[in-house]
C-alpha cells in the first residue's frame, strides 16, 4: 500500500449494501476511529433469508442514528470530514440507495467529496484494515477470496504501477456458477432446520462433532472450463438427497424447527437436539466447502506465483476454513491474512478504507450516483 499519500485524511464510510446499516471513520485508509453496525437478522430471520423490500425500509430506519453514533464514537464533527465513502455496488438495489442517497445529501450539505466504492473492494480492505491494527502490511501480489452469503469469488489483487495513490488492480480468476458458498450454508442449515443465519451454528456444530463418524461422504466438487471457477448449489442438492434417503433425521429436525418456533437457537439450546449422524453430516458438508475453497486458492495462488493469500467476507470468520488456509499457508511457505470477524461481515470501515485511494486520485461522484446491482472489480 502507498505510503506517500497525504496523511490525516478521514473519512465517513456508509454501507448498506444488503441488511447491514454502517457507518464508520477511518484515517488514512487504515487507522479505524470508530465503526458502527444495525444487524437486521432479526427481522430477515423468519423468512429464512434477506426480504429486499424490508431490508430497504429497516435501512431507512437506521441510516441516520448508525451515522450519528459513529460520528460520535469518533469524537468528530461532520465538517472535519475529509470526505465521505459509499458503497455504489453491488447489492441489492433498494438497499443500496438508502445508503447513496443520505451519503449525497452529507456530501452536498456538508461541501465534502463523495467517493463511490466498488463492495468487493471494501472486502479486499478490511483485510488490509486488519493487517495495519498489527502493524502489518499484505505483500503484494496476492490471491484473495472474497466468501460470503451473496459471494465467492477469486481475484488477483496488485499494486498499480507509478500510481501515488496507491490504487489496487484486479484480474478475476475464478468465481461461482450458482450459489455462493456462504449461500449454501443458510440453505443447509434451513434443510436441517438450524434457522438463519445457518453459517455461525454450521460451525459450531461441526467442531462439536468431535470425530464422530461421517454419515456419507461427499467428493470433489468438478467444473468443466475454468478449474478455478466454484460450484456449490450440487453439494446442497447432495445434503438434500440424503436427508430424504434417511427419515431417521425427520424427527430430529422437527425438535428443532419447534425449538426455533419457541426462540430457542442458540448453540447451547441446540445441540442437544442433534443427534451423531446430524452433527457428522454437518461436520462432512463443512469439510467439503472448506476443501474446495482452500484447494482452488491454493491453485491459483500456484497460478499467479504469488506470496500472499487474502481471505475476506462473511465466511471468512469460519474457524474451520481459517485453520485450513493457515495449516496449507505454512507448508506451501506463503502468508495468509484475514480479518477479524467485526471486519469479515458487512462493515463500513472496509468502506471508507476502500475509499482512501480514490480521495487520493480525486475519483469522486456528482448528485447523478446511482446504485449498481452487479459491478465485477476489474484492472483499474
Amino acid at each position: 500500500m502507498n505510503e506517500e499519500a497525504k496523511s490525516g485524511v478521514k473519512i465517513l464510510g456508509i454501507e448498506s449494501s444488503c441488511d447491514e446499516t454502517a457507518a464508520a471513520v477511518v484515517e488514512d485508509g487504515r487507522r479505524i476511529l470508530s465503526s458502527v453496525v444495525a444487524s437486521q437478522i432479526d427481522i430477515h430471520r423468519k423468512y429464512g433469508g434477506v426480504v429486499p423490500e424490508l431490508a430497504s425500509r429497516e435501512h431507512l430506519r437506521q441510516i441516520v442514528p448508525v451515522v450519528r453514533e459513529a460520528m460520535t464514537q469518533a469524537g468528530l464533527q461532520f465538517e472535519e470530514l475529509d470526505a465521505i465513502g459509499v458503497t455504489q455496488g453491488p447489492g441489492l438495489v433498494g438497499s443500496l440507495l438508502v445508503g447513496i442517497t443520505y451519503g449525497k445529501a452529507l456530501a452536498v450539505a456538508m461541501g465534502k467529496p463523495l467517493v463511490p466504492v466498488n463492495h468487493l473492494e471494501g472486502h479486499v480492505h478490511a483485510v488490509f484494515l486488519e493487517a495495519f491494527q498489527r502493524g502489518e502490511a499484505p505483500r503484494l501480489p496476492a490471491v484473495c477470496l472474497i466468501v460470503s452469503g451473496g459471494h465467492t469469488v477469486l481475484y488477483e489483487v496488485r499494486q498499480t504501477e507509478h500510481d501515488p495513490a496507491g490504487t489496487l488492480a484486479y484480474r478475476k480468476l475464478g468465481g461461482t456458477r450458482d450459489d455462493a458458498a456462504g449461500e449454501a450454508y443458510d440453505k443447509v442449515a434451513k434443510l436441517l432446520g438450524l434457522g438463519y443465519p445457518g453459517g455461525p451454528i454450521l460451525d459450531r456444530l461441526a467442531a462439536a462433532a468431535g470425530n464422530v463418524p461421517a454419515p456419507v461422504r461427499f467428493g470433489p466438487t468438478k467444473t468443466r472450463g475454468n478449474p478455478l471457477d466454484f460450484s456449490f448449489s450440487g453439494l446442497k442438492t447432495a445434503v438434500l438427497y440424503h436427508l430424504r434417503e434417511h427419515p431417521e433425521y425427520q424427527s430430529g429436525i422437527r425438535q428443532r424447527e419447534a425449538a426455533l418456533r419457541e426462540g430457542r437457537r442458540t448453540f447451547a439450546e441446540l445441540l442437544p437436539l442433534c443427534d451423531a449422524a446430524t452433527l457428522g453430516l454437518i461436520k462432512e458438508f463443512q469439510r467439503a466447502v472448506v476443501r474446495d475453497l482452500v484447494e482452488r486458492t491454493m491453485a491459483a495462488v500456484d497460478e499467479c506465483g504469488v506470496e500472499t493469500i487474502m481471505v475476506s467476507g462473511g465466511v471468512a470468520a469460519n474457524s474451520a476454513l481459517r485453520a485450513a488456509f493457515e495449516e496449507r499457508a505454512k507448508e506451501r511457505g506463503v502468508k495468509a491474512y484475514f480479518p477479524d470477524r467485526a471486519l469479515s461481515t458487512d462493515n463500513a470501515a472496509m468502506i471508507a478504507a476502500a475509499a482512501f485511494a480514490g480521495f487520493q486520485r480525486k475519483d469522486f461522484a456528482d448528485e447523478g450516483l446511482n446504485a449498481k446491482a452487479s459491478w465485477p472489480l476489474g484492472f483499474a
